[in-house]
């Protein structure tokens, strides 16, 4: 498949957005819990919470450069009942709502305990919003992914590691973001969410390495032969049958060498799991936030290698007849 940048932008914007926001929610239920000191919320809940918006929203404005008529993109959420895109649709401005909901209420101090254990572990209101929006931004990467993985005639994504690839890596930006964050703006944080940072961004790799292994033992189910109906052995195109090109040359095939195919998969490999951990860890070690937030960097660069990656692996059954151009 071509890969659309603007998809690349989308879906690498709103999984950092997501995983940042699972690490508020996080840091706040340990600390709910009393496994971690209470933090300003001002500060640290309400400024995170804007971020994420902006991750969001940096990722909805760039779905709208993919659409042929952007005012019409609201049609979209029409078909809820059969289209994981239109999930999408609804998904990701629900789970906007309930961040801003989230950001208000902390940064104005709307927030009271409804129950306390004898432990004293507590149940406040915003744990609560945010508790919601978790269920939202895992909806939100459950259709972010079906939307690939259901396409049962594009095997390289019809698995259910498309899903949970969406899921960790997404969660994997997210954390280390966190990590950098908390530098700032909570010291005693930092090192906790450095270690779920890696102990996710390593579940990502082996992940993405099990869906590296099974795409390159795929077996295309369709031939020249069962594409056109013709049982001769030997079918050769010497041409694609028209003078120019079309949408189907144009969007259903990356016009990639086989050798910048090898690269990028290698590029985001290291990029996307092995020197974001090494710079994260070095950053920890040293307290340094420059450091902390190159790691994050470092691996968004990564990411956006990956994602190219994953749509240009994908091969249409229509290259069979498009062969020739």
């Amino acid at each position: 498949m071509h890969p659309a940048f603007s998809v690349i932008f989308l879906t690498t914007l709103i999984g950092a957005g997501q995983g940042l926001f699972l690490a508020l929610i996080t840091g706040q239920s340990y600390s709910a819990l009393k496994l971690l000191p209470s933090q300003d919320s001002t500060h640290f809940y309400a400024v995170g919470a804007g971020i994420v918006l902006l991750f969001l929203i940096g990722g909805l404005i760039a779905s709208f450069f993919h659409l042929g008529r952007p005012e019409r993109a609201w049609r979209s959420a029409t078909q809820w009942r059969t289209s994981w895109l239109s999930r999408e649709v609804i998904a990701l401005p629900a789970l906007m709502g309930l961040v801003f909901i989230y950001g208000v209420m902390q940064f104005m101090g709307w927030d009271m305990v409804l129950f306390t254990s004898n432990a004293g572990s507590n149940l406040s209101l915003t744990l609560i919003v945010g508790l919601l929006g978790v269920l939202a931004t895992f909806a939100l990467f459950l259709c972010t992914g079906m939307i690939y993985a259901c396409l049962k005639f594009l095997q390289e994504w019809h698995s259910p590691l498309t899903v949970i690839n969406y899921t960790l890596l997404g969660t994997s930006s997210g954390f280390i973001l966190a990590t950098a964050f908390a530098n700032q703006n909570a010291p005693e944080l930092m090192r906790f969410f450095g270690i779920w940072a890696t102990i996710i961004t390593v579940t990502a790799f082996i992940s993405r390495i099990a869906s590296l292994l099974r795409n390159a033992r795929l077996k295309p189910k369709s031939t020249m032969q069962t594409a056109l109906g013709v049982r001769h052995n030997k079918i050769v195109q010497i041409t694609m049958g028209f003078m120019g090109g079309s949408v189907n040359t144009r969007d259903f095939f990356h016009h990639a060498s086989l050798a910048m195919m090898k690269n990028m998969k290698w590029i985001f490999i290291v990029f996307a799991f092995i020197v974001p951990v090494a710079i994260l860890w070095y950053g920890i070690n040293h307290v340094d936030s420059v450091w902390l937030l190159a790691a994050f960097i470092v691996q968004y660069i990564g990411l956006l290698a990956e994602r190219w990656f994953f749509f240009a692996q994908a091969n249409h059954p229509q290259n069979l007849y498009y062969q020739t151009v």
